[in-house]
């Protein structure tokens, strides 16, 4: 595996003569940031945006290859070597040992950034006491939970090309009862944050999904704690740098044009439905 991302690195060096890798790459290298060697491989998603809003947080310089899910770049062998499941977001960095070292699913990434860069503990607890494994439980309640559920409710809504009521109601509904679960838990904070006295990895990891709970269709007009919440973390400069990270960001969107955006995605869905299915 070493052998493996080492020829990788060397290989990514040389992307400008390389075409089948993306030329969508960029540096966020600053005299500001903590330099360091994290290339980020990610796209404009609830999940992709996770890594970068606590890159930026924790205020350090990477690399970023911002990937296009329409030409499939996902499922390219060089990318596979990062990440074998095929999905963003994914990391490369150098390890503590001077090797290279892979690390995929939203989830771990941030567990790996914390326990290696957040040295202060800005963002996280010490390993082992309550909190910590209060942030875990959230961390893979979103995981588990919000993400799939919702994950589904964006499909079902926005991508499926039958309008399937059953699936719609029953995702949806589902998302619903995940924020009545937040709503509950950011009620009784004093912090208004989901643990502790500070914004960990957990409120990171929910937010991406729950900012965006119109493209599922669901609105937090019953949540004004949730809603709270995520107008809180979106005031955050650095968290606000990282979630609009991507050159492909668009804001402000009518009713109109995210269908027009749901009609033209749901082609490259379907078509990666079907490759699943002949395997």
């Amino acid at each position: 595996m070493h052998r493996r991302l080492t020829l990788l690195a060397s290989h990514l060096i040389k992307s400008k003569a390389t075409p089948q890798i993306p030329h969508r790459s960029f540096s966020t290298m600053s005299s500001s940031k903590t330099p360091t060697d994290i290339h980020l491989y990610t796209a404009q998603t609830p999940n992709g945006i996770k890594v970068s809003m606590l890159l930026e947080e924790l205020n350090l310089s990477y690399k970023v290859t911002e990937l296009s899910f329409s030409k499939n770049e996902q499922k390219e062998p060089w990318f596979l070597e990062i990440n074998p499941n095929g999905r963003i977001p994914a990391i490369t960095d150098t390890f503590t040992d001077g090797k290279p070292i892979r690390v995929f699913e939203s989830g771990a990434i941030l567990q790996y950034l914390v326990e290696r860069y957040d040295t202060e503990g800005k963002f996280s607890y010490p390993k082992g006491g309550r909190e910590y494994w209060e942030v875990q439980s959230w961390l893979f309640w979103q995981m588990g939970g919000l993400g799939p559920m919702q994950g589904q409710a964006n499909h079902f809504f926005r991508y499926a090309p039958e309008k399937i009521e059953y699936g719609i109601k029953r995702y949806q509904g589902e998302t619903r009862r995940l924020y009545s679960v937040m709503e509950t838990q950011l009620a009784k904070s004093t912090s208004g944050f989901l643990v502790g006295d500070k914004m960990t990895i957990a409120d990171i990891a929910c937010w991406g999904w729950t900012n965006s709970h119109d493209w599922a269709g669901v609105s937090l007009d019953d949540f004004p704690n949730v809603a709270a919440w995520v107008e809180k973390i979106k005031s955050r400069e650095a968290s606000a740098r990282g979630a609009n990270l991507s050159k492909s960001v668009r804001k402000n969107l009518t009713e109109e044009e995210k269908e027009k955006i749901a009609k033209e995605a749901s082609a490259w869905i379907l078509q990666g439905n079907e490759h699943t299915a002949k395997k």
